[in-house]
């Protein structure tokens, strides 16, 4: 659900900024995961990996994690599709540059939040007797 509800609110942000209001591609990228990782630290945090204590260094380690996906997934996708579309016009490029990045930022973005933001520090075995 969590996922569902970031994409919904990012991905319309996003499309919004880009088809009507033309705003360029970077731009309306980051307004996307400006917005989205907001909803998607609290929703993340609270509900999918029920962490409930607070840190700087998590929030230091969610925003560098948000940062970095953002980068990489928006920095591959343009080149990627205009690439594979470079017939196509700029207009519909960019649009599935969007979608791909999104794509791509999704599945990045949760392995670092799953993997390094909220990482569950391993309990004792000793515990488990």
């Amino acid at each position: 659900m969590v996922g569902i509800v970031n994409t919904i609110i990012g991905t319309t942000v996003m499309f919004i900024l880009f088809n009507v209001f033309h705003v360029g591609y970077w731009i309306s990228s980051a307004c996307n995961y400006i917005i989205g990782s907001i909803v998607s630290f609290f929703l993340n945090k609270y509900f999918t990996f029920k962490v409930k204590h607070w840190s700087v260094v998590m929030v230091v380690s969610f925003i560098v994690n948000i940062i970095t996906c953002y980068f990489i997934a928006y920095g591959v996708a343009r080149p990627l599709v205009n690439y594979f579309l470079l017939g196509y016009s700029n207009i519909i490029r960019d649009n599935l540059a969007l979608f791909t990045g999104m794509c791509i930022f999704v599945g990045l973005n949760y392995l670092g939040q799953r993997l390094f933001v909220f990482k569950k520090k391993k309990e004792s075995s000793y515990a488990e007797n």
